[in-house]
């Protein structure tokens, strides 16, 4: 890059880079979020394009770089604001999808409320019988003049007890190949015809939730992306998903992220455990945690435009096999005391807590078994990371071009 191109590209991110930080100290100045109502100074955040900066002006954001969200975090966290509310982390999803696939009229709606926590959201991807080849998915959609008619079932949907809308992608065209007849809506999850049932999970929890739908009517003013267009638009919204899982949800993470859970129960053993392959152990660990902070922190810096690519599913995959082995080694650590003292009481969880950091060791290391599932499982992270990243050839497949309706199912 010449020097005068250098200098103009520096330019214009010193201006950017300005330009945010005018916006949070008008913010600031207008809205003290120590002494005002959070869902009102969410608001005030979002009218001031500091709710996703990278996002177009007038819907949440100030066309900036993506990166420049990390200062109005810090910034609005020292001021006072109030952490973003956990049942909120379907926002990191569908925001982006509403906003690159959505029509205007669709992220009027749904943006401000979304972003403000006042409506709620959660996934309706995987089937019964379309879990890891989301592609092969049965759920119908009948256009009905202004409206869609749907029917079908969706399973392992997070907090779906508890949301006011969901992403559902559908099946338009049956006679289309897989990827071309599909889809994508918000649905509300209180119109007639949906119902949640819980799953209940090793932790005793229902966080996952399977949903029917039968005849649920969807206005059309609520399909996200044009009709057909539904695998663009679930691809949004997976990439993003990935980025949140394998990036920590959000959450500042520090020096040996959660790691240092280990290093915790490391240094209350006694001093006659502390042997010299464990403690070679719960460092690879502390390394193997290190190494994905900072390479999660280098991704987002270089990031150039809002919706991360197949790269975040390395981190993903990365952060899935780590939880596992991080919390196996803890409970190692902790010996018989480690079984004991879990409350396995059926129970509907009112949050989320993608590790369980903040319910004790116990729970995480039966919480952090679904992280190798949930956003895509670790055999489909691989196959992603070869195909899309290493550019090794794929699998053959032979049900892709043919009509889905064709398509031999179990």
């Amino acid at each position: 890059m010449s020097g005068t191109i250098r200098d103009r590209a520096e330019q214009a991110g010193d201006n950017e880079t300005r330009r945010v930080s005018e916006a949070i100290e008008a913010l600031l100045g207008e809205h003290n979020p120590s002494d005002t109502d959070n869902v009102e100074f969410r608001g005030a955040r979002y009218d001031a394009g500091l709710a996703w900066v990278h996002f177009p002006e007038g819907f949440g954001g100030l066309g900036v770089r993506p990166e420049l969200n990390r200062i109005v975090e810090r910034r609005l966290r020292d001021a006072g604001a109030a952490p973003t509310d956990p049942t909120t982390f379907f926002m990191a999803l569908a925001g982006p999808t509403i906003v690159t696939h959505g029509s205007v009229e669709a992220k009027e709606r749904f943006l401000r409320p979304m972003f403000t926590g006042e409506e709620r959201w959660c996934q309706l991807f995987s089937e019964p019988g379309a879990g890891s080849d989301l592609a092969g998915l049965a759920t119908r959609a009948l256009r009905d003049g202004d409206e869609w008619l749907v029917n079908g079932q969706k399973v392992w949907n997070t907090l779906a007890h508890l949301a006011d809308f969901a992403m559902l992608v559908t099946r338009t065209d049956p006679e289309l190949p897989k990827h071309k007849g599909m889809t994508y809506f918000a649905l509300d999850m209180k119109a007639e015809g949906v119902e949640v049932r819980p799953l209940r999970q090793i932790t005793g929890e229902a966080e996952f939730n399977e949903v029917y739908m039968t005849d649920v009517r969807i206005p059309d003013a609520h399909r996200i992306g044009d009709v057909g267009e539904g695998w663009r638009a679930s691809l949004t919204t997976l990439m993003n998903e990935r980025n949140a899982i394998g990036g920590g949800g959000g959450r500042v993470v520090k020096r040996g992220a959660a790691a240092n859970e280990a290093v915790k129960i490391w240094n209350d053993l006694d001093p006659s455990l502390q042997t010299g392959p464990r403690k070679d152990q719960m460092m690879q660990l502390w390394a193997r945690a290190e190494v994905g902070r900072l390479t999660n922190r280098r991704a987002g810096e270089n990031a150039k435009a809002g919706n991360p690519g197949p790269e975040m599913s390395i981190a993903k995959l990365s952060y899935s096999e780590l939880n596992k082995a991080l919390y196996e080694f803890c409970i190692e650590l902790l010996g018989p005391d480690g079984l004991v003292g879990y409350d396995f009481t059926f129970r509907r969880p009112e949050d989320l807590d993608l590790d369980g950091a903040s319910r004790g060791t116990r729970y995480s290391f039966l919480r952090v078994r679904a992280n190798s599932i949930e956003g895509g499982t670790s055999e489909i992270m691989r196959n992603i990371l070869g195909e899309q990243v290493l550019g090794l050839p794929g699998e053959p497949r032979l049900d892709k071009a043919g009509p889905w309706n064709e398509v031999p199912r179990n």
